[in-house]
């Protein structure tokens, strides 16, 4: 995942625990998922867009 190892999740996981609390930590995640599936949405929505070139319609 990422190139991330267990050693360094756990100390990604233990930053994040100082960071914001253990309180916060469920809001935190929740708040991360739905900006990953944000984030894969926008990348779906732009791969649908048609992007090769063609004429080029403007009048100058």
């Amino acid at each position: 995942m990422f190139g991330l190892g267990m050693t360094e999740l756990l100390i990604l996981l233990v930053l994040v625990l100082v960071f914001f609390g253990a309180g916060k930590l469920p809001s935190v995640a929740t708040a991360l998922g739905r900006s990953v599936g944000s984030f894969r949405e926008g990348i779906r929505d732009a791969e649908a867009i048609d992007v090769t070139p063609g004429n080029d319609e403007r009048k100058d």
